[in-house]
């Protein structure tokens, strides 16, 4: 494999060196003009995905979040995971797991689970860690967004879209090397170039190769490839074409998960739990070959065509593929008795146990037809996307699970939990006389849904500086037959309209508005496992509404955007799990039990009012409950809710003009207060059964030297060397303070 990066490498530096000569000073004069505006205007919002039409941030009366490219190259991004600490009220809470079909990263938004992101605006998950090494911008829509994405696109928090680098008609190229603690190396590339001599015909490549250790262990070596070509071919003045692949090879070990928590092992809260049981922040509890590897493979084309000065035609069409095979180690702290059969052991320790991919396979394919219209009746304008979607989700996963051992908090034996060990247990298991291993050990999810959709959107101007938005939805769900744990399942066909509302008034034209907006999402969850004996059910549709205002500036000639809003999002027919799990295994049973609420405040500001120096930040309040639920939590706020109080702040300056021009620096950080990941009454004990993630507030600070040839990186992340959790009903122990230092060479 490295060989075959070196030979990459080498073969674009071949390319760029042998078409140098043919970059023009014009050309670099327009180049270097592009990244004095980008750099310059990082702040602006407007978004061709938001509303799949052009909108500007002003005239939206949706509220979003976007972050630059050059903005997450001056922090030194080189995850997405790394770029989502920048959006207000985003908080991770389980990193990538790498299983195909559910293995990408957790996060919540106002109060909800949100797993994969979109990729310019269509589905195309990466079950793994996401390289940063083709992000162009971040964008975060806020709030349920079916009505244009559709059921299976984000959650009723929202819906993250992450927008691709692609080709420009001018030769460039970028190599950089990074290096830091815990055996942290990377390689990445970024070479584009015109094909053609009329630039009709354009290519870009970025690729990666990262391997690295956990903060716990060091030698873990963790790998990760992605490889992301793009191609763009204008054929005339009206057809433009698209073809873009990325391609992800990962073999990694998944982060430290403790589940089970529960203040009757001595605490209410995770920091305290450490302290009393002595549990070793920096200790691994496992041993050699835990690895989990996931293969992605996303296809993806798209046609533009003008039909008209007034009509333009989108066609999409993409493909993913991704596969998983490997380890999954967790944990929980329990007493040994729980294991040696004698209650009199109560000494606390490390419970191990794996839930292992056995071989897992997701496939879907998406076409996406949009039409968009920019018409006059009579002197007022309409803005219309009329659009259809067909998707195919084509699911073949396969997990097996068991518990493997007892360990003391001091001097156990932790390396003994290794592949061969694991392995070794399933094929015993497997041919025990007597044991069903299907029904003990094995979850299966093996079935085909496919999606029809047809949606409208228009947006109306009928006085000045007045836009009202309209919207609606039409989809069906149709799933097969198919295999849910050991139960098949009867198909389905469960259809649903989600409609859309809203509008912004301007104030000050370009300056000032205010908003408001209604938005529908709605899921359509299956079966799932309704009873001890692991029989099912199939759900009814779960709907949510938002009800939503705010105000929205940008001030200054563009050097100062500012929003604040408040939301009311209610949900209905929530499928949640009750507490139990299918007696001797791993399956949790659940209860379509009601009703949920979510609302809160949140401010974002971005600021480039001083040449050089640069602000963002956000501040966000939710309080999400349970309207109607189990006795045990209703009333109370959902364990996958995250923490209620959210921070997040960046400043930077960059010297541009003196002995010191090229050089910046930067300091940020995110706050989030105490996370509740056990908020139930306990019956028998007539009092709260309440586990915390405590508070925590991370620092980090950047400081780079570009020169026209040259870029010269550090940063520090976790100044403070701060302990920290994340986790929904779990808890996952975080990097201490690490470093990393970046050289780059452009030409």
């Amino acid at each position: 494999m490295k060989i075959k990066i070196t030979l990459f490498f080498v073969l674009a530096l071949q390319l760029s060196y042998a078409q140098q000569a043919e970059i023009t000073t014009a050309d670099t004069l327009k180049t270097k003009k592009i990244d004095e505006v980008q750099i310059r205007t990082f702040i602006k919002k407007d978004s061709e995905f938001s509303n799949k039409m052009p909108l500007r941030a002003i005239e939206n009366p949706q509220v979003y979040s976007t972050i630059d490219k050059i903005f997450l190259q001056n922090q030194q991004v080189y995850t997405v995971d790394d770029g989502y600490r920048n959006i207000p009220g985003l908080q991770k809470l389980w990193n990538s797991t790498h299983r195909a079909g559910d293995g990408g990263t957790y996060l919540s938004l106002r109060g909800f689970l949100i797993n994969n992101p979109l990729r310019n605006g269509l589905i195309a998950p990466v079950t793994s860690n996401i390289d940063a090494i083709n992000l162009e911008k971040l964008e975060v829509l806020k709030g349920p967004s079916a009505t244009l994405f559709g059921s299976n696109a984000g959650s009723y928090g929202g819906v993250i879209n992450r927008v691709t680098k692609q080709p420009f008609d001018s030769l460039a190229t970028q190599i950089s090397i990074i290096g830091g603690n815990n055996n942290y190396y990377r390689g990445q590339i970024d070479f584009n170039s015109p094909i053609s001599k009329n630039n009709s015909l354009l290519f870009r490549l970025n690729a990666a190769y990262t391997n690295e250790g956990l903060f716990q262990k060091p030698d873990a070596k963790n790998s990760y490839l992605a490889i992301a070509p793009s191609l763009t071919y204008q054929a005339n003045e009206k057809l433009k074409l698209a073809f873009d692949y990325e391609a992800y090879a990962n073999k990694a070990q998944p982060e430290q998960l403790f589940f089970y928590l529960s203040p009757q092992l001595g605490a209410n809260n995770m920091k305290e739990l450490y302290k009393l049981l002595g549990v070793d922040y920096r200790q691994s509890y496992t041993g050699d070959g835990l690895y989990t590897t996931a293969n992605i493979h996303n296809v993806f084309g798209h046609m533009t065509y003008d039909i008209s000065d007034r009509i333009k035609s989108n066609t999409h069409i993409n493909n993913s593929i991704s596969s998983s095979k490997g380890y999954n180690p967790y944990f929980s702290l329990a007493p040994k008795g729980m294991f040696s059969g004698n209650q009199a052991d109560t000494e606390i320790g490390i419970a191990r146990g794996d839930q292992s991919t056995e071989y897992s396979k997701q496939n879907i394919f998406q076409v996406q037809q949009n039409f968009n219209l920019d018409y006059q009746w009579g002197s007022v304008q309409n803005r219309t996307v009329l659009g259809f979607d067909y998707m195919r989700l084509d699911n073949d996963l396969h997990f097996i699970s068991t518990i493997f051992d007892w360990q003391p908090l001091k001097n156990g034996d932790y390396s003994s939990m290794n592949a061969t060990a694991i392995t070794n247990i399933y094929e015993t298991l497997k041919n025990k006389p007597g044991y069903d291993f299907d029904k003990m050990n094995r979850w299966n999810q093996i079935g085909i849904k496919n999606t029809y959709s047809a949606y409208v959107s228009n947006v109306i101007s009928p006085i000045a500086n007045l836009n009202i938005l309209t919207a609606l939805r039409y989809e069906s769900n149709q799933a097969d037959k198919s295999t849910l744990g050991t139960n098949e399942v009867q198909g389905y066909t469960q259809s649903a309209w989600s409609p859309k509302l809203g509008a912004t008034y301007e104030f000050i034209k370009d300056k000032l508005s205010v908003f408001g907006n209604f938005q529908n999402s709605f899921k359509s969850n299956g079966y799932y496992v309704s009873d001890n004996l692991g029989n099912t059910k199939l759900s009814d549709p779960e709907t949510a509404n938002q009800f939503e205002g705010g105000i929205k500036s940008i001030l200054f000639a563009d050097r100062l955007s500012a929003t604040i809003n408040y939301y009311h999002i209610q949900v209905k027919n929530t499928l949640l799990n009750t507490g139990a799990l299918v007696p001797n295994t791993t399956i949790a049973i659940q209860d379509q039990t009601g009703k949920l609420r979510s609302t809160g405040v949140e401010l974002e500001i971005n600021a480039y009012l001083v040449k050089g120096f640069s602000v963002l930040g956000g501040l966000s309040y939710n309080d999400s409950k349970y309207l109607k639920a189990a006795a045990n939590v209703e009333g109370r706020r959902p364990n996958i809710a995250a923490a209620p109080f959210q921070a997040n702040f960046y400043a930077s300056y960059l010297f541009s003009t003196g002995k010191l021009n090229g050089l910046g620096f930067g300091i940020g950080g995110n706050y989030a207060s105490d996370n509740k990941i056990m908020n139930e009454w306990n019956a028998v004990t007539s009092s709260e059964n309440i586990f915390i993630l405590p508070k925590y507030f991370i620092v980090n600070a950047n400081a780079y030297y570009e020169t026209r040839h040259y870029r010269f990186g550090i940063k520090l992340d976790n100044l403070t060397n701060q302990k920290s959790w994340i986790g929904y009903t779990t808890a996952n122990p975080q990097k201490l303070m690490n470093g990393l230092a970046t050289v780059t060479y452009k030409f």
